[in-house]
């Protein structure tokens, strides 16, 4: 074979390896301090902006919970941060990092959710996942995972990628739910421009234990910390349609291999297997067995039969 040749198909040969990468990684040109992507949402003075504005943290006492929003919305985009929840025990206390559009559509809005519920001492740490789109709250999407760390000891990655077919949530780089557009969920799936936010409020209604644990206020002030946010996204532009942006729109087979593995060892519920909830599961839903045989470990009287 000719050095000619030879050197034509390593070249051929990395730009295959190249493509792959750059379609696979995530990222991090949009790497925002918190000055320059969000603004605050209410709750103004337990917002607390440090190192050089580049991180917040927002915080629950007696007087007022808190939060923040983008200074922009998008119109599809992978959005993420290192988050670091209330120590000691914060029952009743839901921290969350989301998209949201409801100030813009409060009829028929979208949303893509982090809800973290709460804890106490000797229990572990859950977080929750839902979307809605076009005001579909009457249908929930719920899942549960139990965090295979300590939330509250050090700073941890969440991300959320959206596209118009696809929506990922990320934990520390791990997919923990993967979701894909089908022609049947119609308006459920979130399609219009959204705005990303971080807030802290009092949900003892449901969080912990399903609201068994209410929020005690003697262990406040409570804080969560945001830092390291990615703002990888398609800024909404009312003057451009169709959005020509594009994200990649499937997972590689190894983070397919991670997130089974994350999900049939930490998923506590999913929408998808509740039967006394939906007799018919939602369309999106993909029935995995071994998934199904985990969650009946937790609760056969909700996952017993399917």
């Amino acid at each position: 074979m000719s050095a000619y040749i030879i050197l034509s198909f390593l070249f051929l040969f990395s730009m295959i390896i190249l493509f792959h990468v750059s379609h696979t990684k995530i990222n991090y040109q949009s790497l925002v301090s918190f000055d320059k992507g969000f603004n605050p949402l209410y709750g103004e003075l337990n917002i607390t902006p440090y190192e050089a504005n580049k991180s917040v943290q927002i915080s629950m006492d007696e007087t007022t919970s808190s939060g923040f929003q983008s200074k922009l919305m998008y119109m599809y985009g992978h959005f993420e941060s290192s988050i670091k929840l209330p120590e000691n025990y914060s029952a009743g206390v839901v921290v969350t990092f989301y998209t949201c559009n409801d100030h813009k559509y409060p009829y028929r809005h979208d949303e893509i959710d982090f809800e973290f519920l709460g804890h106490i001492h000797g229990q572990e740490w859950l977080v929750q996942t839902n979307f809605y789109g076009n005001g579909s709250t009457s249908r929930g999407r719920e899942e549960r995972y139990v965090l295979w760390f300590d939330p509250s000891q050090d700073f941890h990655r969440y991300g959320i990628l959206w596209t118009d077919d696809r929506i990922t949530y990320y934990v520390d780089d791990v997919p923990i739910r993967h979701v894909r557009r089908v022609e049947a969920m119609r308006g459920d799936f979130p399609s219009k421009e959204m705005g990303l936010y971080g807030t802290i409020w009092n949900g003892s209604d449901w969080a912990t234990s399903g609201g068994q644990h209410k929020l005690d206020l003697s262990h406040g002030p409570y804080v969560a910390k945001y830092t390291s946010f990615v703002l990888n996204g398609c800024a909404f532009n009312p003057t451009q349609k169709p959005y020509r942006c594009k994200f990649w729109n499937e997972l590689t087979s190894k983070e397919r291999v991670r997130m089974q593995g994350f999900r049939r060892k930490y998923m506590t519920y999913s929408h998808c297997y509740d039967k006394r909830r939906y007799i018919v599961p939602l369309p999106e839903c993909v029935v995995d067995f071994k998934e199904l045989e985990h969650l009946r470990i937790f609760d056969r009287w909700t996952f017993g039969e399917f």
